[in-house]
């Protein structure tokens, strides 16, 4: 996919497209059809429901988690399962955060915090005030939990905001956009990826 940090899904049946898919979730009910989404400090967001019938990833920056990537690839997800005659309810989906900018790292401008505030008063309590006037910190995986759990997905696993989670304070282990860019020129990327093994169930 050609991730351009909005909220389009895509379903994904296993043909080859000639051009990038343009969206920033996938969601899929083919087995070894790997859902993938590319990360260099936004959230990855992988989800399933509990027969890991349907799949679906989605790249969670702070413009896409604002504007509802997550609740649309829910919906994805929920429509593709019953389009196959398994209908299941958000509480029978399981999500898994990966790694991202953690909230000791993630300094953002008023506009961020305005963009979630206006949607859910209680987004205030995912920003700190940073040193700087008008600059804030922003926990990425406390917000993303809050809009899951507003539409019924509670079974959140993975990055809870610690430290270990953090990619900006992990070298060794993750690339980071952030850190990496000014010094390098740029970074990695890192992939997330969720498939259903037709022999093994859920991968």
């Amino acid at each position: 996919m050609r991730q351009v940090h909005g909220v389009d899904t895509v379903e994904l049946t296993g043909l080859a497209d000639e051009q990038p898919l343009v969206a920033d979730a996938c969601v899929s009910a083919l087995p070894g059809q790997v859902c993938t989404v590319r990360v260099a400090d936004c959230l990855p967001v992988l989800l399933t429901n509990a027969q890991g019938s349907v799949v679906a990833a989605a790249h969670a920056g702070w413009r896409g988690l604002s504007q509802g990537v997550l609740e649309h690839g829910l919906d994805a997800l929920m429509r593709l399962g019953a389009r196959h005659g398994k209908p299941f309810a958000a509480s029978a989906v399981l999500a898994w955060l990966g790694p991202c900018i953690g909230p000791l790292a993630f300094e953002v401008g008023d506009e961020v915090r305005q963009a979630f505030v206006a949607a859910d008063p209680a987004a205030a309590g995912c920003f700190k005030p940073h040193a700087t006037a008008g600059k804030w910190l922003a926990d990425l995986p406390a917000l993303a939990r809050m809009r899951l759990k507003a539409v019924g997905v509670t079974q959140i696993f993975g990055n809870d905001g610690a430290p270990p989670w953090c990619t900006v304070g992990n070298p060794l282990r993750f690339f980071s956009h952030r850190r990496d860019s000014l010094a390098l020129g740029g970074s990695g990327r890192m992939a997330a990826c969720i498939w259903i093994d037709g022999s093994a169930g859920l991968a």
